[in-house]
């Protein structure tokens, strides 16, 4: 579901009408303001219609609610389609990757013929076990969004160092600074071990193709690379954190018991395409 970018005066929709790199090239433009906006309730109504042609049953998964109003957008677009199918609406309290390892992990499920009330149950556990670090290249997008949030605290040391956030329970919160951008990369890295396992990674980049691929080098070493996907920044974040993003979404593995129990006869299989026969994932 794109958001829509406001930029040059006009409104776009992301990648519809708008590039991402044209959105960052016109922010490397010092005199140009890029802002978004969330997709409208009519939006939502329209994608559950084309949807509903295909499938009994929606999943959509929105970016945290404190930062975004997609989620209510989606309510209301429910509440538009009326008695159309059964749908689902659920608030991440995450953004970008984290919010499409959500996605990936409700789909996968979904293929191994679990029910929505399961799938939506399980998806709703895994939020607490799904965490985004990032690696800002400057604080000056953030200052001119306005959406720093708690991170605020960091404004106090601006120069030479490199801002690390992260989300906690849907809000931005600061995670630290660095001296130097190889700091900071060692930083995400390093993420992955304060946790007893990682289950699967996104790695987010919004300018820095190269880079994130070199991340991907170093994090195949700690886990299989089929669960390690590359993405880049949408202007939902992008916007606020800007050129020379780099980020790190993963999601804990359960417990080795508590994962026997949930999993005991389940067999998972390849995951094709977010959109299923019968049930529809969809992830903002």
């Amino acid at each position: 579901m794109p958001v829509y970018v406001n930029l040059h005066g006009r409104s776009y929709r992301d990648g519809v009408d708008i590039s991402l790199q044209e959105i960052y090239d016109g922010m490397v433009d010092g005199n140009t303001s890029v802002t978004t906006s969330q997709p409208t309730p009519g939006d939502f109504a329209e994608t559950y219609r084309r949807l509903m042609k295909d499938a009994d049953e929606i999943l959509t998964i929105n970016i945290s609610s404190h930062l975004s109003g997609a989620y209510g957008s989606a309510l209301k677009g429910q509440e538009l389609v009326g008695g159309q199918g059964r749908i689902e609406v659920i608030d991440s309290s995450t953004v970008s990757m984290g919010t499409g390892l959500l996605a990936v992990a409700a789909a996968r499920l979904a293929q191994t013929g679990a029910s929505l009330p399961h799938i939506l149950a399980e998806t709703k556990r895994a939020m607490s076990r799904t965490h985004i670090l990032v690696l800002l290249d400057t604080l000056k997008y953030a200052l001119r969004s306005g959406r720093l949030g708690k991170a605020k605290a960091l404004l106090g040391s601006l120069l030479a160092v490199k801002p690390m956030i992260t989300i906690k329970n849907g809000e931005v919160h600061p995670a630290g600074m660095v001296r130097t951008r190889p700091k900071g990369i060692d930083k995400l890295i390093a993420s992955l071990k304060t946790f007893a396992g990682t289950e699967e990674v996104g790695i987010i980049h919004s300018t820095t193709p190269d880079e994130a691929q070199t991340l991907r080098g170093r994090l195949s070493t700690m886990l299989d690379s089929q669960f390690i996907h590359l993405s880049r920044l949408g202007p939902a974040l992008g916007a606020h954190t800007g050129p020379g993003t780099l980020a790190l979404a993963l999601r804990e593995k359960l417990p080795a018991v508590e994962n026997a129990i949930i999993n005991t006869g389940k067999k998972l299989i390849e995951l094709p395409s977010l959109h299923l026969p019968h049930l529809s994932i969809q992830a903002l």
